[in-house]
């Protein structure tokens, strides 16, 4: 530890530990409603990256008062500590419910009365630092748990309360700038989807630059099995062993948000490749999952050209028509939830070839289906850029969250501040 930090537990730097009510008044189903007097937190609302009130339960002021402990009070800290364990939220102003309770998976974290400023105390709960620990320490594989005794030896380093300040100040700075980025990923989407909802239904046209005028015409029903240029089929069943300079397999494992990552595909043998030609790639051609992971669509790029897919694929090669219109086609909300809709299974959904086949799109001129493209790939990039701007920005955060929790890297504090 640097000189005049010191490396406490939860318990000797003064934070209380609460875990919630267990007894014999704790709610039962009949007892939450939609919407009530106190929030009781469900392990939905507690998330790793904090509180989350998508889905919410409520209990009536009489329960309220029935129940002993688990009450949360502003500056407190929400710890999950069974199933999924480890994540921390923190009760401060921008939390808009007046009455919140934990369930019997939580315990209360406050800080009010401790050697650590509560700004800076949550930050380090949400570090690296506590989060090795808890793995270390959580125990139960079908559900980890954490105890109260553990939580009150969990390890935290504390500097001066000054240093403190400005630690969490700092880190808070970058919090902000991960905050707006995120918000600014979800507004792109959403206008990406109100884009897509009015140009893939022809709601709205848009200029064709021949004329200068709105595309007119009307669009023809096609089935996507009449759409291509050879059969939509699903492709190579058992892979086998990877095989050194043999031929790239493209797996469900290998697609990242937008894009496939092509480093870490394996390969396969020539001979296991040309059995399965009906699904060799040519770049341009569409592929949709069709295993687990259902209607994710991309299109091949050149570096595949040539590759193969798994049986939890289909290939779709478009012919006289806009592949990238097609990819955005399939990737509308409604098409994506006839394919949840379409498929079969239990533990695993599988969506079937021929099913894929009798799917009906709407198809405009070929320069309408075009354009519409080129406006949805654009919004497309856009979205790109703000996660490669979040993942940039969280990684920053992160090398200075262990420079600064370590003490590697001092921050300099005001002499009256000091004092």
């Amino acid at each position: 530890m640097p000189n005049g930090w010191e490396l406490s537990t939860f318990d000797n730097a003064g934070i209380i530990v609460t875990d919630g009510d267990r007894g014999k008044e704790y709610p039962k189903a009949i007892d939450f409603f939609e919407d009530e007097y106190c929030l009781f937190l469900s392990a939905k609302n507690v998330t790793k990256q904090g509180f989350l009130f998508e889905d919410n339960q409520f209990i009536t002021k009489a329960k309220h008062r029935k129940l002993r402990k688990g009450t949360v009070n502003k500056g407190d800290v929400v710890l999950t500590t069974r199933g999924s364990v480890g994540h921390f939220a923190l009760y401060d102003d921008s939390v808009g419910f007046k009455c919140m309770r934990i369930n019997s998976g939580m315990v209360t974290l406050n800080s009010s009365n401790a050697s650590v400023e509560s700004d800076y105390f949550y930050t380090v709960c949400r570090s690296y630092l506590v989060s090795n620990q808890i793995e270390a320490v959580a125990f139960g594989s079908a559900q980890p748990q954490l105890t109260v005794k553990l939580i009150k030896n969990l390890k935290l380093p504390v500097p001066p309360l000054p240093e403190q300040r400005k630690i969490a100040q700092i880190l808070s700075t970058w919090d902000r700038g991960i905050a707006t980025t995120e918000k600014l990923i979800e507004a792109s989407k959403q206008q990406k989807k109100a884009l897509m909802q009015q140009l893939l239904t022809g709601k709205k046209r848009l200029v064709d630059p021949e004329t200068g005028k709105a595309f007119e015409g009307e669009w023809e029903e096609v089935k996507l099995g009449d759409a291509v240029y050879r059969p939509i089929c699903y492709g190579v069943l058992k892979p086998g062993e990877h095989t050194e300079g043999g031929i790239p397999l493209l797996r469900i494992q290998d697609l990242k948000s937008n894009d496939i990552n092509i480093d870490q595909m394996i390969r396969i043998t020539e001979e296991l490749h040309q059995e399965f030609k009906r699904t060799i790639l040519r770049e341009g051609d569409l592929v949709m999952s069709i295993v687990g992971t259902l209607g994710k669509v991309l299109r091949v790029p050149k570096e595949l050209d040539g590759a193969n897919i798994t049986r939890a694929f289909a290939v779709i090669g478009i012919s006289k028509n806009d592949a990238l219109f097609v990819k955005q086609y399939l990737s509308s909300d409604y098409i994506q939830e006839w394919l949840l809709n379409t498929a079969t299974g239990n533990a695993q959904k599988v969506l079937n070839v021929a099913a894929i086949k009798k799917l009906t799109i709407s198809m405009p001129s070929l320069n309408e289906q075009q354009k519409i493209a080129s406006v949805l790939t654009a919004a497309d990039k856009d979205i790109e850029l703000f996660e490669a701007k979040l993942t940039h920005l969280k990684q920053e955060k992160k090398a200075l969250m262990q420079q600064l929790l370590t003490g590697k890297r001092r921050v300099k504090v005001a002499e009256t501040e000091a004092a």
